[in-house]
């Protein structure tokens, strides 16, 4: 793995991220979120919004974190319910909804059913990362107390059980067929603001020289956030369990927040301090990223281009797809812009 390639030395940096959802992307610019699904007819499905404004706290040092973090959640969950949506209208049979979520749309409606079922799944979301990385850990490694009184081994034991549950649970999922796609569509992201970063032309061809791996990854912030956890962890000693899992629950936001401005440093910058700290996660992107194919990078450059700051031109002016046939747009609301490019 040649790190020039990661941390490139000559690139500049971009504010925009995304997330790599069922078919499809969705890139966050600072002025236009955008959602790309491929449809089963190859076209590209497009819905572009504005991107909320960022609150006063979430530009606090320390405390950002912690704001965007639950934001992403928000926000992540979403656009996977709306891909989602889109792909059950056009693959009705593969995309069936499960009694429940007809139970509580026939009981609530499907707006309001929409909401709730999207907060449920963050609340799940959160309260199962939490239980099973951060407090399972905990309660296992405490039968070692019986071992050893050492704060610091004990603190480090719990740091690598969290470590190896969640690579066991990566390396799980990735073995399903649509996790797979999602993570080629997680390397299509990478590719392209790989590609965008260094100046070139947003085309598959240009991204394809590109790793799937970026040190500004979500993956990165979760392996920062486990290694920051063993540090701030050993500061507090180890009392019994109870205090234990509470203690963890308090230092989390605190954690996520140096989390999230090492990610932004590892983001900007190429020097060796940076690569050291940025290793681990960029081994974990490894499982998290697979390489795309240049269908699935079309619609990641797509997503992107809808996105760029001060774009007033149809994002799709100039872009073709993979046979020559230049892109259409098709508006359907003032409220925010659905595409279907063909």
């Amino acid at each position: 793995m040649d790190l020039k390639k990661i941390f490139l030395k000559n690139a500049c940096p971009t504010s925009i991220g995304g997330q790599a959802i069922m078919e499809g992307i969705m890139m966050r610019g600072p002025e236009k979120t955008a959602i790309a699904v491929r449809l089963p007819d190859g076209s590209i499905h497009m819905k572009t919004q504005p991107t909320p404004k960022m609150s006063k706290w979430g530009k606090i040092p320390l405390i950002r974190g912690v704001v965007n973090f639950v934001s992403s959640m928000v926000q992540g969950t979403k656009v996977l319910m709306y891909s989602a949506d889109v792909l059950e209208e056009h693959y009705p049979e593969e995309y069936e909804k499960d009694k429940f979520d007809v139970w509580v749309e026939e009981k609530l409606g499907k707006e309001k059913a929409w909401k709730i079922l999207m907060m449920l799944s963050v609340v799940i979301a959160i309260a199962l990362s939490v239980g099973i990385f951060m407090l399972l850990p905990t309660v296992a490694v405490g039968l070692l107390s019986k071992l050893t009184e050492n704060i610091l081994l004990l603190n480090l034991a719990e740091g690598v059980v969290r470590l190896l549950i969640f690579i066991a649970y990566i390396a799980l999922i990735a073995k399903m067929q649509d996790i797979k796609t999602v993570f080629q569509y997680h390397g299509a992201e990478h590719k392209t603001i790989h590609c965008f970063e260094n100046g070139l032309e947003l085309t598959p061809s240009n991204a394809q020289q590109f790793y799937t791996l970026h040190p500004r990854c979500g993956t990165s912030f979760l392996m920062f956030v486990m290694v920051i956890a063993v540090l701030a962890h050993a500061l507090m000693g180890w009392p019994n369990v109870w205090m234990r899992i509470l203690t963890r629950i308090l230092v989390l936001p605190l954690i996520a927040g140096l989390s999230y401005e090492l990610l932004k440093w590892a983001g900007r910058s190429d020097n060796w301090i940076v690569k050291i700290l940025s290793m681990p996660g960029i081994y974990l992107q490894k499982l998290t990223t697979n390489e795309p194919s240049d269908r699935q990078l079309e619609v990641a450059i797509a997503a992107m281009k809808a996105v760029l700051p001060g774009n007033e031109t149809p994002y799709f002016e100039g872009l073709c797809d993979l046979e020559g046939n230049p892109l259409k747009e098709e508006k359907e609301s003032d409220e925010f812009t659905t595409e279907r490019i063909d």
